[in-house]
């Protein structure tokens, strides 16, 4: 007969478990906060870039929501980097969403380059204005 040995609730084993949990459960920007959640929502815009990455054509690729990701995600990524405490998941959130969207930017002006496409901001070319005679 083998007699089953079980941790003692306090044993330092579990209690540098608990120390580690609720360090993280009361950090500043821990799950009790705004500061948490809001970056962890933001994931879903990185999973919507991955996906228009993968299924949709350049010419199909928004220029202005392009662009307006980009840009947000390298300011928020930098405000990330000055505000106290560091919010290391608002860093990594926005370095993905601006990365995200440089690459899609990318696939807009690669396409100009080859002729897919007119210009980065319109996909087909101006039409012709008539002159009133």
């Amino acid at each position: 007969y083998q007699r089953r040995v079980r941790a003692h609730p306090l044993s330092p084993v579990n209690m540098a478990s608990v120390g580690r949990f609720a360090k993280f459960w009361n950090h500043p920007a821990g799950p009790k906060t705004i500061h948490f959640w809001a970056p962890s929502w933001k994931w879903a815009l990185v999973i919507a870039g991955l996906a228009d990455i993968a299924t949709r054509t350049a010419e199909q690729i928004s220029p202005a929501q392009v662009t307006a990701l980009s840009v947000t995600g390298i300011v928020w990524a930098r405000y990330a980097t000055q505000i106290t405490p560091v919010n290391y998941n608002l860093l990594a959130v926005n370095v993905f969403v601006g990365a995200t969207g440089l690459y899609q930017a990318y696939m807009r002006v690669e396409a100009v380059k080859k002729g897919e496409i007119y210009s980065y901001w319109s996909n087909s070319a101006p039409t012709p204005r008539k002159d009133k005679e």
